[in-house]
């Protein structure tokens, strides 16, 4: 990769060809030295999308996160693609593509379920799950950590939150990996244009028959709590309800399976950290966050600045859009030594769940505990695996994911 500051200055950083095998990180490594706040004017996929800023420092990814006055969330959407996948409105009516004061209002709704006290709660039953998965695959020489383990454990968990039957984890499963990995060939072989076509409109029929139960019926889950809240005095309207659940669906199946099974794999290339670990599983909580800090499940998410400002020395006009790089920030040279070393020592702070703000990751409890109790699950009852063929990575600008990644369990 160049240095050349002219053709640092060219770079479209959404290329597809930039992310065959994961985030580049030596283009952000390159960015951060030498045009921190970067402008990308075209992304050539998607021709009717306008281009974009890059934010890749972990100092101007707080300054964005924090000053929501300047950087909405609620303008432009919450990638850097505004229409091209799912509509505007669409995204608007997440919490987390709303502004406040209705953002904090409809966030606040969902706070209680997850507490850390009541996420706590929990850790049985998760851990139920997860020693079910690894018992599905105990007998066999090899296994996808990827397809035969995370997968059926982040469904199963967030569908237990949110009252969907286990029989229907896989289809759940099947609708949020292909329309958040539109653009990956193998998650969505019908391309970006079936999301819409497809996918949303079998969302929308499978919720609209959750949320019709859960009017006649209330129960103490998550889709409960969404059907029959009230925001300023009024009911959510179906769409709301829809995309909140799609929400906490989508974060809860995409968001622990990526860091597993990434953290997973830099265990088995690096045989001295995943020692230390099975010899003293006390560091597994701090190897969850070496793991959060070195690959977060999404790699960006977007802002749009409401006026004319300047960040990092560059000018932002009203109605630009602006990416916060997490998979930049988390390896800022200014704030960790020798960042592209995975150290399960380190435990790090880090920008995996945003950096602070109105909008951090409202399940960073569960996740927490999720990848903890896997982590200690696979380590304690395969510590001898191995890879077993070359790990895919999900083609893909926003999550940050393998698609597969193949291992002899070696029990």
């Amino acid at each position: 990769m160049s240095t050349d500051p002219t053709t640092l200055e060219e770079t479209l950083v959404t290329e597809r060809a930039l992310w065959q095998d994961g985030p580049p990180h030596e283009l952000f490594k390159e960015l951060r030295g030498g045009c921190p706040v970067h402008w990308t004017s075209r992304i050539s996929e998607y021709p009717e999308e306008a281009g974009f800023w890059s934010v890749t420092t972990a100092d101007d990814v707080d300054e964005v996160s924090h000053d929501w006055q300047t950087y909405s969330s609620e303008l432009g959407g919450i990638t850097a693609l505004t229409n091209a996948i799912m509509p505007l409105e669409l995204v608007q009516a997440m919490f987390i593509g709303m502004d406040p004061p209705k953002h904090d209002r409809l966030k606040m709704l969902f706070q209680r379920g997850f507490t850390p006290k009541r996420i706590a709660e929990h850790e049985d039953a998760i851990r139920a799950i997860a020693v079910g998965a690894l018992d599905g695959v105990a007998g066999r020489e090899t296994c996808d950590l990827v397809t035969d383990v995370a997968q059926p454990v982040v469904s199963r968990v967030i569908g237990s939150f949110m009252g969907i039957p286990p029989e229907d984890d896989a289809i759940w499963a099947r609708l949020m990996n292909t329309t958040l990995g539109a653009g990956d060939p193998d998650l969505n072989p019908e391309g970006v244009p079936s999301v819409m076509e497809r996918e949303v409109p079998e969302i929308f029929e499978r919720c609209r028959r959750l949320i019709a139960e859960r009017r006649e019926r209330p129960t103490e889950d998550l889709t409960s709590l969404l059907v029959h809240a009230e925001v300023d005095g009024q009911r959510l309207e179906e769409h709301e309800i829809v995309m909140g659940f799609f929400l906490l669906v989508a974060a809860g199946n995409d968001s622990t399976k990526a860091t597993y099974c990434s953290g997973m794999r830099a265990l088995l290339d690096h045989p001295d950290q995943r020692q230390l670990l099975v010899d003293d599983p006390a560091l597994i909580g701090s190897a969850v966050e070496e793991s959060l800090r070195m690959f977060p499940a999404f790699a960006h998410f977007r802002r749009t600045a409401t006026h004319d400002t300047e960040l990092g020395g560059q000018p932002i006009r009203e109605g630009d859009k602006v990416v916060m790089w997490y998979v930049s920030s988390n390896r800022d040279e200014s704030r960790f030594e020798d960042p592209d070393r995975f150290d399960v020592t380190r435990n790090p702070d880090h920008q995996a769940f945003g950096a602070g703000g109105r909008h951090f990751c409202l399940g960073a409890a569960l996740a927490r505990l999720e990848l903890r109790i896997l982590f200690e699950e696979t380590l304690a009852r395969f510590p001898a695996m191995e890879l077993a063929g070359a790990p895919e990575y999900a083609e893909s600008p926003f999550v940050n994911q393998l698609k597969t990644l193949p291992v002899r369990l070696r029990p």
